[in-house]
């Protein structure tokens, strides 16, 4: 099996946490989505003819695309790859981007899961991350597409914002579960250098959220989602049964994946490619037939860290006898030899022969990760 990601790298405004490519504006909408489609026809033959399970449309903020522009997107992509086993297709949307003629064109598209940027259900908080929402809003959107048939809708959250306290933390968590969404994903903020918020840090603009409360933020999110019978599959993401994002689920599992779009990234099992995060040489290089990805194979020492990180941050764990099989003798020693001084500390704990991260080791995910990679 193998998944598609199609970055969109529109947005509306910029908000102060994000790093990943973006560009303010939807003047070159059309042409980019002419590249896109171009893109996945001259790349196709990269899936080897594995089949298509998930499909992921994410940004940037997908949700400003118009309704012409998702029909030639979908349409031209699903031309160029063959999409009929197709079994999740998720797109990232913003709450105040969901109207009905949204949502009725992305669900006559074949879209059956929604990924909501939320962040918060606080208004103060909100404005200061400088989000284009307000709380209600996202009560009123995810009213929407339920409405419209789309009923596995995920919300992104995050937690460690400037003025957050763990009391409007919890608010935030059990307004998102009175929605009656089927998952959550969960994310302490980070300080990206070059972000607005990095800067706002370095000139004493603000303060952080000691480490100490982002702590019993994640550790109140965590009990709070387990009372409400979701289930804890990776370090981030939490979901009712039978609702795992299959295509995020799919990356950790090391599956491949074809990316198309402006910094979008690809991975066959054995070669990383990636496009540049650049938008004018991206439509430039399309608009002339040509892809514009770069390559590079990694070595077998960055395949093992990759597998230890990903495999680790689930609840799955990371198979030693895979390990075994995959790299040999020598890594497997290695992995062993890492590992027990965390089992001794109760942050690992092996069942059988895979290793999962304890609830205490969920905190020290990191480090544990980092002594157990090959160049940790």
């Amino acid at each position: 099996m193998a998944g598609i990601y199609i970055h969109i790298p529109f947005c509306a405004s910029r908000c102060i946490y994000c790093d990943f490519y973006s560009t303010v504006g939807l003047a070159v909408a059309d042409r980019y989505v002419d590249a896109v489609v171009c893109e996945a026809g001259l790349r196709a033959h990269e899936l080897a003819q594995e089949t298509v399970r998930t499909l992921y449309v994410g940004g940037g903020t997908p949700s400003l695309l118009t309704a012409d522009q998702w029909l030639r997107l979908v349409q031209g992509v699903g031309a160029a790859v063959d999409l009929s086993a197709m079994e999740e297709f998720t797109v990232e949307v913003n709450p105040d981007d969901v109207t009905d003629g949204l949502v009725q064109c992305l669900s006559s598209l074949g879209v059956n899961r929604v990924s909501m940027g939320v962040q918060s259900m606080v208004d103060d908080e909100l404005r200061f991350i400088n989000r284009r929402h307000t709380a209600s809003q996202v009560v009123m959107a995810v009213q929407c597409i339920h409405e419209k048939g789309i009923d596995n809708v995920s919300l992104d959250l995050i937690y460690g914002i400037p003025g957050q306290t763990l009391a409007s933390w919890q608010q935030s968590v059990a307004r998102a579960l009175s929605l009656d969404v089927k998952h959550i994903s969960a994310y302490n903020l980070s300080y990206e250098p070059g972000t607005r918020l990095w800067q706002m840090r370095e000139q004493g603009l603000l303060s952080e959220v000691d480490d100490e409360m982002c702590l019993a933020m994640y550790q109140s999110l965590c009990q709070t989602l387990s009372g409400s019978n979701f289930e804890h599959y990776e370090i981030s993401n939490f979901a009712l049964p039978g609702y795992h994002s299959q295509h995020n689920s799919a990356y950790w599992e090391g599956t491949p994946y074809l990316g198309l779009g402006a910094a979008a990234h690809s991975f066959d099992g054995h070669v990383r490619r990636y496009n540049p995060a650049h938008l004018k040489r991206y439509m430039k290089s399309l608009a002339a037939g040509k892809t514009v990805c770069e390559a590079e194979r990694m070595e077998w020492w960055e395949c093992y860290d990759e597998m230890v990180m990903v495999r680790l941050r689930t609840a799955r764990g990371l198979d030693a006898a895979a390990v075994h099989k995959r790299f040999g003798d020598d890594v497997y020693r290695h992995l062993v030899t890492a590992a027990k001084p965390h089992e001794d500390r109760g942050l690992l704990h092996r069942v059988g022969d895979t290793y999962v991260l304890t609830p205490d080791g969920v905190m020290m995910s990191d480090a544990v990760i980092r002594d157990l990679m090959w160049d940790g």
